[in-house]
């Protein structure tokens, strides 16, 4: 939240409002302008207490209603709270000024001037107020603009990334290799694996242009892109799936699980006699990938683009942040499993 930058209507506009507000007042009421040092000066001390306790009110409904869709609500907020408290304020200080005599009227209760005194605090509130909402509005805007720019930027750099693995010749490669091998020694084996790699070109193909799609669909997806890795890298690589079921209409940005697979083969050693074991399982709600760590003698170059391009996209579609863990022995990711819609449970 942005703070008010205010510091100057403070010291100065305040003042002069309240000035302003209280010849505007005198001229009303029809009164002669006393010539009495004490009365600009608390009515300038009234106007700094109204506002200052009305600025709190515009601090707390930012707090409360901070986004931009929630701008009718913490109008609303803090419409009420200038009401309320300038009322309280002012109707308090006219009743001062007739009580300690600078208010020359025997009528203690008049009307008018409490009721313009309220009135003159509680709109020169709102005007000021008007201004700093307008300009809160206008950041607001500007960063919703800037996000939204920031998440196309992603989607985009996802779906090169997508597109530079479905054309990638050395996935390709291997996976033709792959079958070459099995085609001579298993045919039924082969079979299956050329089923599988079609499902997962198929997925690659079909995920470039969403943002969040459900968990079962990129299990289903990580099963067939594991049965790739496992007929490539036999014992030296496994998978422990403890995904329970009922979150598996929950939602998660697509092609996260083949982005940490690739992560974790690309910097650990895979031997029949070291293997590589992968466990996914849900906990509290978040979707965590975890592997054992044993990483390659020669440490192989990383920009990182991947998780950051994971952490970037829960940011952007403003859901919690992924969080990441690392120790001798393994390296865990976990994510939030974001709530699936109604039409998305009734499928």
């Amino acid at each position: 939240m942005q703070r008010l930058n205010d510091k100057w209507m403070r010291i100065i506009g305040v003042p002069l409002i309240a000035l302003t507000g209280q010849w505007m007042m005198y001229g009303y009421t029809n009164i002669p302008y006393p010539d009495d040092w004490r009365i600009p000066f608390f009515y300038i001390l009234g106007s700094v207490l109204v506002w200052e306790v009305n600025r709190r009110g515009i601090i707390f409904s930012r707090r409360r209603y901070p986004e931009l869709v929630q701008t009718l609500p913490r109008v609303f907020y803090q419409l009420i709270w200038f009401i309320v408290f300038a009322s309280i304020i002012r109707i308090s200080q006219t009743f001062f000024y007739q009580f300690i005599g600078l208010w020359h009227n025997e009528d203690v209760f008049q009307f008018k001037p409490y009721f313009f005194n309220t009135l003159v605090s509680v709109v020169g509130t709102v005007q000021i107020a008007a201004y700093y909402e307008g300009v809160y509005l206008y950041q607001q805007w500007k960063i919703s603009y800037i996000e939204t720019e920031e998440l196309k930027k992603v989607n985009l750099q996802s779906q090169l990334d997508s597109l530079k693995t479905q054309i990638n010749p050395h996935f390709l490669f291997n996976n033709l290799n792959s079958l070459s091998s099995l085609i001579t020694s298993d045919a039924e084996q082969a079979e299956r694996f050329l089923d599988e790699l079609s499902s997962v070109y198929r997925y690659l193909l079909r995920q470039n242009t969403r943002d969040l799609c459900p968990l079962a669909e990129e299990m289903h997806f990580i099963n067939a892109y594991f049965h790739l890795l496992k007929t490539r890298y036999g014992d030296g690589i496994f998978m422990e799936n403890s995904v329970e079921n009922h979150y598996l209409n929950y939602m998660i940005p697509p092609l996260t699980l083949q982005i940490l697979f690739e992560n974790a083969i690309k910097h650990n050693i895979i031997l029949a006699s070291r293997p590589l074991i992968i466990k996914l399982y849900t906990q509290d709600g978040n979707l965590c990938v975890e592997n054992n760590l044993q990483k390659k003698k020669v440490a192989v170059q990383s920009n990182h683009i991947g998780l950051q391009n994971i952490m970037m996209k829960y940011k952007l579609l403003d859901h919690p942040s992924v969080v990441i863990f690392y120790d001798d022995s393994k390296f865990l990711v976990s994510m939030p499993l974001l709530t699936p819609s109604p039409e998305t449970l009734s499928v």
